[in-house]
């Protein structure tokens, strides 16, 4: 099937200009620059005209939540959720029921996607105090790499002896994605914070208790074993100015980090309206925090934004600190989240695409995609300025059935979702039994 996306300005490898893209079955042919229409005939045509055209976008970082979890997310249901947002690839993490910490249950979550995934997929591999026998076993073709959970989080994967995390820095020939939070330090913080405030401090506490002295600690301790072993890091969810100290311009480094769109958007202020809604591991900080983050985006210091996309019941959001449950879905509304900021002059958008797109691709190795290129598949995404469009529950793809944009005015809008050259996502739907393609490394 030959189809020609037609009329629209591409943002790709740092370039704006106006072109057309002719698909193949699954891959881009030919990228014709100008106004120039080919002669040739075609199966398909797609008016992009007033759209930007992006590469799908990659998200390094979410939470599906199956197996073990089905009753508040699923692969199809965020996988949905992903393409109505123009995110065309992604990475899952490993604190499943089970965990994603033996072969075979790695190769079950291939064997799910296979069946329910709208997107393109592949999946961390979880590393425990006592599983690095495995790591040699790992095909380094198939999965990005492995995830390390350096404070305690969702999913009880706590990995904090020192002679554990040295033997997986020593061991890991894969790229290590860390989550850096000190746990003694939260839980001295949190028996404070009760003695204070009652058994379930309100979540306004929540900064103080995943304190930016546990992220940076943590961080610290992590990027001192990755230089003593050499081994490829990459940091998750920086929250807090002093940790980008820690972090040199990608790819300069063997050391990059995540910022995540909801600590780039949100700040401490935001737990008056918003309350549990936004509370996550690790916490949303100060505004000056998050300016600091903004400003990294530009310098380099943060090489990826991904979502942390992690949702829950709304019922499991009930309480403070100590019960509500932490993480958020953002999934569906990543894109065009972080295209306000553009709006805001935060960062340009032919940056956006470097961030989300090019470098995630870069980092982990991933074969043909991430940019408008000739040979590359054909994932993109068609986004239309100036049009407001508001957030309401109906709209919501994830099975959580909330989001923290609830009620929030956008002027960006997804217009189309291409995933390997099949449009998924179009006029507010999703196709439904279109299944995507595993990611494939190195």
């Amino acid at each position: 099937m030959r189809t020609l996306v037609e009329g629209g300005t591409v943002v790709n490898e740092g370039r704006t200009c106006n072109a057309s893209i002719v698909v193949e079955d699954e891959q881009i042919v030919q990228i014709i620059p100008g106004n120039k229409i080919p002669e040739a005939s075609f199966d398909q045509v797609i008016d992009a005209s007033g759209c930007f055209v992006l590469p799908g976008v990659i998200d390094d970082h979410v939470h599906f939540r199956e197996p073990g979890l089905t009753e508040k997310a699923d692969i199809e249901s965020e996988s949905r959720a992903a393409v109505a947002g123009g995110v065309t690839s992604y990475l899952e993490m490993p604190n499943t029921m089970p965990q994603t910490t033996t072969l075979e249950a790695l190769d079950e979550k291939f064997t799910l996607a296979a069946r329910k995934s709208h997107a393109n997929y592949s999946f961390f591999f979880g590393a425990t105090n006592d599983n690095t026998d495995l790591f040699s076993q790992l095909d380094p073709h198939r999965i990005p790499g492995i995830k390390l959970f350096m404070g305690s989080s969702t999913g009880n994967m706590l990995v904090d002896r020192r002679e554990a995390l040295e033997c997986i820095f020593s061991t890991a020939q894969l790229p290590v994605m860390a989550h850096c939070e000190d746990t003694d330090i939260i839980n001295r913080n949190m028996t404070a914070a009760r003695q204070c405030y009652g058994d379930d401090p309100a979540v306004v506490h929540h900064p103080e208790i995943r304190s930016r002295e546990a992220c940076y600690e943590s961080s610290r301790l992590a990027v001192e074993l990755a230089r003593k072993y050499k081994t490829r890091l990459h940091v998750a969810h920086l929250t807090t100015a002093c940790e980008l100290e820690l972090f040199e311009p990608f790819p300069n480094s063997l050391i990059t980090a995540e910022a995540t769109v909801s600590h780039l958007y949100f700040c401490d202020r935001d737990y008056a309206s918003l309350g549990t809604r936004i509370k996550c591991n690790p916490a949303i900080k100060t505004a000056n925090d998050r300016e600091a983050l903004q400003q990294a985006l530009t310098d380099g210091r943060i090489t990826v934004i991904g979502t942390d996309h992690a949702p829950h019941l709304l019922s499991q959001k009930e309480g403070g600190c100590a019960r509500a449950a932490s993480g958020m879905p953002m999934i569906q509304f990543s894109l065009v989240t972080m295209l306000e900021l553009v709006d805001k002059g935060v960062l340009t958008l032919e940056r956006l695409v470097e961030l989300m797109c090019h470098n995630p691709a870069r980092l982990f190795e991933i074969r043909r995609r991430g940019f408008i290129r000739e040979g590359y598949q054909a994932d993109l995404v068609l986004v239309r300025p100036d049009t407001a469009w508001v957030v309401t529950r109906e709209l919501i793809q994830s099975k959580c059935g909330w989001s923290p944009m609830e009620g929030h005015m956008y002027l960006w809008r997804v217009e189309r979702t291409l995933c390997n050259g099949h449009t998924v996502y179009a006029n507010g739907k999703v196709d439904v039994d279109y299944i995507g393609q595993p990611l494939t490394f190195r």
